[in-house]
């Protein structure tokens, strides 16, 4: 089984400067930002990362101290789904794109994916790398004073695996 940490960070929620980050307890990592979005937009980004970027057959498990990323990925998600993409109050999902894209890195995964719920903040190493990197991916998109950066992705990782496509992001930003 392939175990990987993620963790979203925005430096002023809404609107700030948002990073995100996965850890594969194995070793690799990759992170990126955006210079405005949202704590959940990072956390789901991370989560869309993580399963992009670990394609094959063997079980994954995604560990997250964002229980809204995890109930968007594997409790909500059918449910918004057989509703046309509404909530249960009827109104639309928010982060749509980034949810639909999960559940279709999801389903075009060959292996099983889970998610684990974990405690941020508490000393758990994997989940505190992947807050550092998310929050360092965040500070690198920050724009400078009087900068307009236009929404633009800042891919410090090397590794870092496709993000959706520009009209999906342009979307939520």
């Amino acid at each position: 089984m392939i175990t990987v940490s993620t963790d979203g960070s925005c430096l002023k929620n809404p609107g700030g400067a948002s990073g995100w980050a996965w850890v594969d307890h194995a070793g690799p990592t990759a992170s990126g930002g955006i210079a405005s979005g949202t704590n959940q937009i990072a956390e789901l980004m991370a989560v869309l990362q993580a399963i992009t970027a670990h394609p094959g057959p063997e079980p994954l498990m995604i560990e997250s101290d964002s229980q809204y990323a995890i109930k968007c990925a594997s409790v909500w998600v059918a449910g918004w789904r057989r509703k046309g993409w509404r909530t249960a109050s009827g109104g639309p999902v928010q982060n749509l794109a980034l949810v639909q894209g999960i559940e279709r890195a999801i389903a075009e995964r060959t292996g099983p994916v889970t998610f684990t719920w974990v405690r941020g903040h508490v000393g758990n190493h994997f989940n505190e790398l992947a807050d550092e990197l998310a929050g360092a991916a965040a500070r690198a998109a920050a724009p400078a004073a009087g900068a307009d950066t236009g929404g633009t992705l800042a891919r410090p990782a090397a590794s870092a695996a496709p993000i959706p496509p520009a009209q999906e992001l342009d979307a939520l930003f």
